[in-house]
Order: structure tokens, then C-alpha cells, then sequence
């Protein structure tokens, strides 16, 4: 046993992880807001682009989006969730479209 081991047994410690340290993440639905301005073709582009969707699976979402007035783009942990709406809105503001991007928890 090692100098750290048995200073972490002295405290009472196993060096396993507690249930609560082994849970899973909390997760974050992305969602695309419909607008009267944004092309299908752009949204198409950012699904493709930013979330890794097929052509065939960008454009099921973009209809979604143009039907519901909004449409999941994926699940993920908080801080990819955070950076991919950051990127879907960077890129809108970029191309002049006044695309809405948000996040909330699955």
C-alpha cells in the first residue's frame, strides 16, 4: 500500500468513488426556434454543420422546426449543449438571420 493510500484510509477514505460522484450528467435538449426569415436552407446548413445530422436527417428536424414552430436538434451534457446553441447563434448572426437557438433540461 502506498503513502497516499494509507493516508486516505487513516481519513476514512477508500479511494472509491460514491454513488453520487458516478452519476450520470444531467442532460440538455438543443432546440431550433421557428422564424419568418431564417431559409430552410440555412437551417438545414447548421444541422449538417453543427450538430452532425445526415442531409436526410437535418431536413426532418428543419420541417419539424417550419411545422411546430421548433425542433430538437440532439441531447447532450450541459457543456456541449451550451456551446452548440453559442455556434447556431453565432453562425445566424453572421449569415443576417435572426435564427433562435435555446437549450433545456431532458
Amino acid at each position: 500500500m502506498s503513502e497516499f493510500e494509507s493516508e486516505r484510509e487513516e481519513e476514512g477514505q477508500s479511494g472509491l468513488l460514491s454513488e453520487e460522484e458516478l452519476r450520470e450528467p444531467r442532460m440538455y435538449r438543443v432546440l431550433l426556434h421557428n422564424d419568418d426569415y431564417t431559409t430552410m436552407e440555412f437551417v438545414i446548413l447548421v444541422l449538417v454543420d453543427i450538430f452532425r445530422k445526415t442531409a436526410e436527417e437535418a431536413s426532418e428536424i428543419m420541417l419539424s422546426v417550419h411545422r411546430n414552430g421548433m425542433g430538437v436538434c440532439g441531447v447532450y451534457p450541459r457543456e456541449v449543449a451550451e456551446f452548440r446553441v453559442h455556434e447556431v447563434e453565432k453562425r445566424a448572426r453572421l449569415a443576417g438571420f435572426p435564427l433562435r437557438c435555446t437549450m433545456e433540461e431532458d
